[in-house]
């Protein structure tokens, strides 16, 4: 996506912001899960969230019991890896996040982020009540009318259903295993450019 479709994205998200969030006032933490690829990048990028109180790297949307991450590889058991978000929404709306989910990946390729390939890395959304499927499908209509990207957003919208945590070594995957190949050259340089852009919704 080039600079001026991804200012082009930040306003238009700033604009719908108050039409889909009309009247939420709620002061109890609540849950967001999104699939956006290798849940490393999520988990980087969300930790970094004003408002954001804890991530949580696994898998969802599949069949089989407590999938480990090896049957979620294979594309057998049919769950994408996510990260399960608890956050504050009168710090960081649902909105807010959303925007942020939409920026940080490609959400027009199916089952794929740049060379990570399978239904286990499809861009999702499991929702966890009837407003977040509204206001996500919301902002997904309004993104495809406007054309901000130039192929069709393929974001799968789901009912949440059971997460599994994923093996311990995956969580903080990022903030543990900084000289770490893949989060050199893929995850660092996705963190520091949602930093560039997010600025204002960074934890101090």
């Amino acid at each position: 996506m080039t600079c001026f479709n991804q200012l082009i994205v930040i306003a238009l998200l700033a604009g719908i912001l108050q039409p889909a969030m009309a009247g939420s006032e709620k002061k109890m933490t609540e849950k967001a899960t999104f699939g956006a690829g290798c849940f490393w990048c999520s988990e980087a990028v969300f930790q970094r969230v004003k408002g954001v109180e804890k991530v949580v790297s696994g898998y969802s949307g599949g069949a089989r019991k407590n999938p480990t991450y090896e049957q979620v590889c294979s594309g057998a058991t049919g769950h994408a890896e996510v990260v399960e978000i608890t956050f504050d929404p009168a710090v960081v709306s649902f909105a807010d996040l959303l925007e942020i989910f939409w920026y940080t990946h490609d959400p027009t390729t199916l089952n794929r982020q740049g060379n990570d390939i399978g239904t286990q890395y499809r861009s999702v959304i499991f929702y966890h009540s009837e407003e977040q499927r509204k206001t996500a499908d919301y902002f997904r209509q309004k993104l495809n009318e406007a054309r901000v990207y130039p192929n069709p957003i393929v974001t799968e919208l789901s009912p949440a259903g059971e997460f599994w945590p994923a093996e311990d070594y995956h969580q903080n995957y990022f903030n543990n295993n900084p000289g770490q190949g893949y989060c050199q050259f893929v995850v660092k340089p996705k963190v520091e450019k949602f930093k560039k852009v997010f600025q204002a919704k960074l934890k101090d």
